[in-house]
């Protein structure tokens, strides 16, 4: 860690089972210091692996498991794969805009993604309340990346915009497109990094042993952050 952040005060919760592993048991660390709820104090704890779940500032710390890894993409060095091209080539019609809220119609969107994709998940079953308090951050900029199909809204992904960085926090799209709007989302968020000169877009934990994280490691170049030092 860096040592500007070598004497934060920190939190540890209770065990318990881990919604990705199956087997496995999770806790988190949580920063308790109100002095770094601030855009740059989150930039740097995102460069020392903590995400934010709503106001909370976290970072897993589980007993004998250290599966999640952070990852960014750097964004100048960024080469999209072939299928990265070919998504970006049918999606060349889509239009996307940041706003700093949600379309109107955001709920019916979230729950049939939710209720398709999610059933089994801490997410279901969807509810509102539940969502705002989860994604909203009162201490960051925080905007909501809206694309369009013949003005028809078929995805949404919050995204945390920093100084130097931009975090993609959670997507939620269409479950009937074909295309993959997961994928899309983030080569939106990295033309975004790249359009406002970012250095970084990260994409949270990644961990090898879950299926449906492993569309991250497609972006390259990426890092990751093993033993607390950035590899890749």
């Amino acid at each position: 860690m860096s040592s500007d952040l070598q004497h934060i005060r920190i939190g540890l919760t209770d065990s318990h089972p881990c919604s990705y592993l199956s087997g496995k048991q999770e806790r988190v660390a949580v920063a308790l210091d109100p002095a770094m709820h601030s855009t740059a104090n989150y930039e740097l704890l995102l460069a020392n692996g903590f995400r934010r779940s709503g106001n909370t500032i976290y970072k897993p710390h589980c007993d004998k498991c250290s599966a999640c890894e952070a990852l960014r993409v750097s964004v100048a060095d960024f080469i999209p794969s072939k299928s990265q091209k070919r998504i970006s080539s049918k999606a060349r019609n889509f239009e996307w805009v940041l706003k700093t809220h949600m379309d109107e119609g955001w709920f019916e969107l979230y729950s049939r993604y939710i209720e398709e994709r999610h059933r089994t998940g801490t997410m279901y079953p969807p509810q509102q309340d539940e969502f705002a308090q989860f994604s909203q951050c009162a201490w960051l900029n925080t905007q909501y990346l809206h694309v369009y199909d013949n003005d028809k809204l078929i995805a949404i992904a919050v995204t945390d915009v920093l100084s130097h960085s931009a975090s993609a926090f959670y997507t939620f799209y269409d479950p009937d497109y074909e295309l993959s709007l997961g994928t899309l989302a983030v080569l939106l968020q990295l033309e975004y990094c790249k359009n406002e000169g970012k250095q970084w877009l990260y994409l949270g934990y990644q961990i090898d042993e879950c299926p449906a994280m492993n569309y991250k490691v497609r972006f390259q170049r990426h890092q990751r952050l093993v033993n607390q030092r950035w590899q890749g």
